[in-house]
């Protein structure tokens, strides 16, 4: 058989589609630079045997010294031949046995071995090859024609690797070191041998001299790139060649390199690979180089064609690992944006903290204990609780983040342990919506803001394509971003996007993503709420995830009894608004009785009677149930509780839309009423204890409540911005027994006239003013 014929191709024969080059934008001069070669050269193929690599085999061994006399002839003759079995391995360097006895008894160093040959002469030995070493031959002998063909081929090409490996060691010319590459590259595409190290092994050791030699010019570093660009059609590069590419991607991101030699390797990265855990840095590239793309002239629609070749024209992706592995990209380029506040989370408040609020005290404002005026678990006594548990403002620096939060201590929890006989859920509890964080404000640097930028936008492409938007869902559905990102305003503004299209998409495998992936922590759905640290806007899109929800529930008491516990007031806040969706899940609550407590269920039927909607369905629904205008005739409310965000509009809309004669408690508290609201405020009569804690209502509103409601028994001015002005005039109810007046402007002599013109009050909360 003659092999010198059959050496002649490539290891792969198959055509593949990434080999395509992504068309992108690119100026005269970019693609000049290059010069008029092509950067890639086309794969060779070979029609002939294909053999895998032996790296050890049983074969027989005999060794023919030099003859120097007439004796040594004769002893070397073909009759007089001894053969040995061995067992050989085919090291790195050397060709040892298993059993270094006999002829085997020292390894054969590859570089001892001058030729490797195929026995072809007559009556020369059956299945024979020779290697000619100094002083003398070596003649190993397969049992058939193939397996003598496999070690011939595996010897010839572990003799090539290890002088390759030697040669490129210590390169002394580079224009010496490009030609031995592009020979190195030729060899491994012509190879007959299949395996994936035959063009692994040229791979690692182009990807070791880069590392040793750090020095090489630009032009070098292109014309390497492009010599070995055929070897990664079809393997992925190796980790320090990767680093290589990152950094080519990062100093020459116009370079056609890569365009016309990165693309087509991380194509098929994309498309084959199968845990970036186990091959970060080919994570890292892909990463670059879609930076990269993002720094053509085209910008982010070069990008946008480059996700739409990775999808294809079709409506359906053939490749099932594209969509993770481009999530994967895009996770670990967000979270490298906040690496460095990730890094400093010491002293930050978690995400929890966020949303529900901080527990940690301020240093400046320690915590004093109050004494209730009321033993009684009342709401006098709940609002002493709350006045307890102040907001408190907390500043944390870590390098250039800058966190003020504002929190709300576990109030909640403590009303709950004092209420616990009471059978009824507090209406605090039902109503009032976490305050949150009123600012996070994170400067990222102008690189990380680009990068953050791109992915968001690649997020956005990904939600667009209708058969990836499940699994990218799933994907996201345990929010695998970081608290900081979560708590950056304009990565979660951009994300909106994706929630949106997630909450517009009518399949119940989509859209039940935006719930959260088990009991205890938080989804999408909490995060995009009012009250959650996405929420940016009056409710919009929380209505649109919950008319979605309530249409494919097929749990929906749970889902009600969830929104109950969690969400009544946006629900409420947004119905006092006219949004039909919120507007029939109150309706739904009462005709399912969700809702236990009375003073609650009136509050709801308040609010659906101030809209058009509300009143409507409201009706519709009592001429299901009667026993609802039952309830109503018996009078409205006692206790009242208004949403956080609520505007002196809704607090207006709510009070003429019933009755509200015997309301004696109402809670303004983290709302954003002012003084204008005094007006529908004095039209109540039996009130006895309003909370206007962390509210704009200010002097003017105040001066209107000491003129009418004299009767009014506990004031809770807490964070307003009232100053003595409006705080003299409380000096005419004179039945006030509790005034809360922490954080605000009161003044040492101010607050002597009120105690001496007070004679019923007994709790007073002064702290962090001029009289504390």
């Amino acid at each position: 058989m003659d092999f010198t014929g059959s050496s002649g191709g490539g290891s792969d024969h198959r055509q593949i589609e990434e080999s395509k080059p992504l068309l992108g934008e690119m100026s005269a001069t970019e693609g000049s630079k290059m010069g008029a070669a092509r950067c890639r050269r086309p794969l060779l193929h070979c029609n002939g045997m294909r053999y895998k690599l032996l790296q050890e085999g049983d074969i027989q061994v005999c060794v023919i010294r030099h003859p120097r006399t007439f004796l040594s002839k004769i002893l070397t003759s073909k009759f007089l031949r001894r053969w040995e079995p061995h067992h050989v391995t085919l090291a790195d360097n050397s060709l040892a046995s298993a059993t270094p006895t006999g002829y085997m008894e020292n390894s054969i160093s590859y570089s001892a071995i001058e030729d490797v040959q195929l026995l072809s002469w007559e009556n020369a030995p059956k299945y024979c090859l020779q290697l000619t070493i100094p002083g003398g031959t070596v003649l190993l002998q397969a049992a058939n024609s193939y397996l003598r063909d496999q070690w011939f081929h595996s010897l010839q090409w572990k003799k090539k690797i290890y002088k390759y490996k030697k040669v490129l060691s210590n390169p002394s010319r580079w224009e010496v070191v490009l030609k031995e590459i592009r020979t190195l590259v030729d060899m491994a595409l012509n190879s007959p041998l299949q395996d994936d190290s035959i063009h692994q092994a040229p791979l690692e050791i182009v990807s070791k001299l880069l590392s040793e030699n750090t020095n090489l010019t630009t032009q070098d570093h292109e014309s390497i790139i492009v010599a070995i660009a055929p070897l990664l059609e079809n393997n992925h590069p190796p980790p320090d060649l990767c680093e290589f590419f990152c950094k080519h991607c990062r100093e020459r991101p116009r370079s056609m390199v890569v365009i016309e030699v990165f693309t087509p390797v991380v194509q098929r990265i994309l498309k084959h690979n199968m845990d970036f855990g186990k091959c970060p840095r080919l994570r890292l590239f892909t990463q670059e180089y879609i930076l990269a793309l993002n720094e053509l002239n085209a910008g982010m629609e070069v990008v946008k064609k480059f996700i739409h070749s990775m999808h294809g024209p079709t409506g359906q992706c053939p490749h099932p690992r594209v969509l993770p592995n481009l999530v994967a990209v895009c996770l670990a380029a967000i979270y490298s944006c906040y690496e460095e506040f990730i890094n400093s989370r010491d002293n930050s408040p978690s995400l929890k903290e966020i949303r529900n609020g901080c527990q940690q005290q301020c240093d400046r404002k320690p915590n004093l204990p109050l004494r209730l005026l009321h033993t009684s678990p009342d709401l006098v006594s709940q609002e002493a609780t709350l006045s307890e548990s102040r907001l408190k403002s907390v500043i944390v620096t870590s390098n250039e983040i800058h966190v003020e939060v504002e929190r709300n201590n576990t109030a909640n929890q403590k009303m709950t342990a004092n209420v616990g006989n009471d059978s009824e859920p507090n209406l605090i509890d039902c109503l009032m919506v976490s305050p949150t964080c009123s600012t996070m404000s994170i400067e990222l640097s102008a690189q990380a803001d680009r990068i953050l930028g791109c992915y968001v936008e690649i997020l956005k492409m990904l939600s667009d394509y209708d058969d990836w938007r499940p699994a990218l869902a799933s994907l996201l559905q345990p929010i695998p971003f970081p608290k900081e990102a979560l708590a950056h305003e304009k990565f979660t503004k951009e994300l909106k996007y994706v929630i949106q299209r997630f909450a517009e998409d009518p399949r119940q495998e989509v859209h039940s993503c935006l719930l959260s992936v088990r009991a205890g922590k938080d989804g999408w759905f909490q995060l995009y709420s009012p009250g959650g640290v996405a929420c940016d806007d009056d409710g919009e899109l929380f209505a649109s995830m919950v008319h979605i929800l309530m249409g494919s529930c097929y749990k929906t008491k749970k889902f009600l009894l969830s929104l109950a516990e969690n969400k009544l007031g946006p629900c409420m806040l947004l119905a006092l608004r006219g949004n039909q969706t919120m507007v029939e899940i109150l309706c739904l609550m009462l005709e399912y009785n969700i809702i236990d407590n009375n003073d609650t269920q009136l509050q709801i039927i308040s609010t659906l009677e101030s809209t058009d909607v509300g009143k409507r369905m409201y009706e519709q629904l009592c001429d299901r149930q009667r026993e609802l205008k039952e309830l109503q005739r018996k009078g409205g409310p006692t206790r009242l509780t208004l949403p956080s965000k609520s505007t002196d509009a809704d607090l207006a809309r709510l009070l003429s839309s019933g009755s509200f004669g015997n309301l004696e408690n109402l809670s303004l508290a983290f709302t954003n009423v002012t003084s204008a609201c005094a007006e529908n405020l004095i039209k109540l009569p039996s009130l006895k204890q309003l909370n206007l804690w962390s509210t704009q209502f200010g002097d003017a509103g105040l001066r209107l409540l000491s003129e009418h409601l004299t009767m009014l028994q506990v004031l809770n001015l807490c964070e307003t911005p009232v100053t003595d002005a409006g705080l003299l005039a409380l000096s005419s109810m004179k039945s006030l027994c509790s005034l809360n007046m922490n954080s605000t402007k009161l003044s040492a002599d101010t607050y002597e006239d009120l105690k001496a013109k007070l004679p019923n009050l007994k709790e007073v909360d002064v702290r962090y003013t001029e009289a504390w």
